[in-house]
């Protein structure tokens, strides 16, 4: 058995997982009806590059929220590029997708969550121990210090350039 990895997935990574793969079917369905509009016009027709992004980021999603799904956890990590292209869906008219890519990030940054992903790609995390005891402070001196004078660099002498040497120039022939 494969200990390297927590044996309870935290919430917060379960509802990552979930609404990512709620916002992969989203942006399919998204996808598809968009491009079946997007071909009852012409100017729809060379739009449908367009409306063919959100299935694209779909299957991504569902494929994404499949590995942190799995029952044996693989090894893979945070994915901000995925949530910020859900962010970025507002601009088609997806709010739902954007709201799970904001949630997502700010999930991305808990503890918890940052540990269990270093847990299941085997990376360690240093956290520091609550019992720090710090050592003992070096004593001052006792009186007045007196500032050391800044030590100044000794400007370098520069040598005198050679004269430059004189070209003679032949008259004409």
């Amino acid at each position: 058995m494969n200990t390297s990895y927590p044996d309870q997935k935290p919430g917060l990574f379960t509802a990552i997982a979930v609404m990512t793969l709620t916002s992969g079917i989203i942006n399919l369905f998204w996808g598809f009806i968009a491009s079946a509009t997007a071909l009852g016009t012409i100017i729809g027709v060379i739009c449908l590059p367009i409306t063919i992004l959100p299935t694209i980021l779909g299957v991504f999603e569902i494929i994404y929220a499949a590995k942190l799904l799995s029952a044996q956890p693989e090894s893979v990590k945070p994915s901000q590029s995925i949530a910020v292209f859900q962010i970025l869906t507002f601009l088609i008219g997806n709010i739902f997708s954007m709201v799970v890519g904001i949630l997502t990030l700010i999930f991305y940054n808990d503890q918890s969550v940052k540990e269990y992903f270093a847990g299941i790609n085997g990376v360690r995390i240093y956290t520091p121990s609550a019992t720090f005891t710090p050592s003992t402070p070096t004593p001052m001196p006792e009186g007045p210090v007196a500032p050391s004078e800044p030590v100044l660099p000794e400007p370098e002498l520069m040598e005198e350039p050679d004269k430059p040497k004189r070209i003679r120039k032949v008259a004409g022939k």
